[in-house]
């Protein structure tokens, strides 16, 4: 089989994505066994979304994340050997093992961080399309968030001000239909689709279980910032494997259908993508498997990595958290 450009697209499509669920699966085993002690928001389910739209973006574009970030950061290039040993709280960690599983930044990667408050990364993306448009800089910035965000007063405020300023950005709603654990259709008057466009902004909705459709989706979205077009809103309808944190264990079951879980699953969005090249002649199970062993290989090399790295002396726990140092802080070594 002759490898062409087309194949060698979607066959990245699939390592990433296949990439950012073993990263996932690994990352809840870690919490289970007790060698993760931060909470822990999988990503499963939703990778296409995460890959997609990171597809689309360039070196220099920039993303902002959330609380179940690990999926956005490892589509925008992140070490999967560095947030792991973020995740274990080692030195050699994105953070030097401060920040842990929602903290995780990398701005050479224009990774402008995971953030704990639900739609904070809306504005933080507005500023840097700002600056790239006060700069005339041909970039663009991507926020992702949940459904759950759509009521958050900050996002909305971002809408406006994305809009008001024609910034180039590309704001990023990842359905899954839940927040926490309340239906979207409890808590949300109209549509999400509705709502966004109310601000003028360009809207779209898109099957988040297929890379191939968000991508192209967000070839869009990000050509229409980049050309100077203005803001646009991508609805990706997706849905979440695991429960809201699997680090709160049983005492936080999952309290959605069996049937529901079931037919989310039925649509997982690596599977389809690998049955979708394989019926059209673009690769065989044998290129999967080999695809997936790579996948197996980096992983297990980066959790080597993150065990043999060394803990954080007690000594620094005041480091990085001042911009100068405080006259009120104890001298290192001291009791006071």
């Amino acid at each position: 089989m002759v490898v062409g450009e087309t194949e060698i697209q979607n066959v990245a499509l699939y390592r990433r994505m296949r990439l950012l669920r073993r990263f996932e699966e690994m990352a809840g085993d870690l919490v289970r066994g007790g060698e993760i002690q931060s909470a822990v928001h999988e990503y499963t389910g939703q990778e296409a979304v995460a890959v997609g739209v990171c597809a689309a973006l360039g070196p220099d574009d920039v993303i902002t994340s959330t609380h179940r970030g690990h999926g956005h950061i490892l589509a925008k290039g992140g070490d999967p050997a560095l947030m792991l040993a973020e995740l274990l709280g080692r030195e050699t960690g994105y953070n030097k093992g401060r920040g842990g599983s929602m903290h995780i930044a990398d701005i050479d990667l224009g990774i402008y961080g995971a953030n704990g408050i639900v739609g904070a990364g809306a504005p933080m993306a507005c500023g840097a399309a700002f600056m790239f448009k006060t700069m005339a800089e041909r970039h663009v910035a991507a926020p992702f968030f949940g459904d759950g965000a759509m009521n958050q007063g900050v996002l909305l405020e971002s809408f406006n001000l994305a809009v008001m300023l024609h910034l180039p950005v590309v704001f990023v709603c990842e359905n899954n239909g839940y927040a926490v654990t309340t239906p979207i259709g409890e808590v949300l008057k109209g549509s999400i689709l509705e709502r966004a466009a109310g601000f003028g902004l360009a809207v779209e909705v898109v099957d988040g279980m297929d890379v191939r459709a968000v991508r192209a989706a967000a070839d869009r979205a990000v050509k229409r910032a980049r050309d100077g077009g203005g803001p646009s809103f991508l609805e990706c309808e997706t849905c979440r494997f695991s429960v809201h944190n699997v680090s709160a264990g049983p005492a936080w079951p999952d309290e959605r259908a069996e049937d529901e879980r079931e037919e989310a699953r039925a649509r997982d969005p690596i599977e389809r993508l690998a049955r979708q090249l394989i019926e059209e002649g673009r690769w065989t199970a044998d290129d999967r498997a080999r695809v997936d062993a790579e996948v197996e290989s980096e992983l297990e090399g980066g959790l080597g990595f993150a065990r043999n790295s060394r803990r954080p002396d007690p000594d620094s726990a005041y480091d990085f958290m001042y911009a100068r140092p405080y006259a009120g802080l104890p001298a290192r070594g001291t009791d006071g």
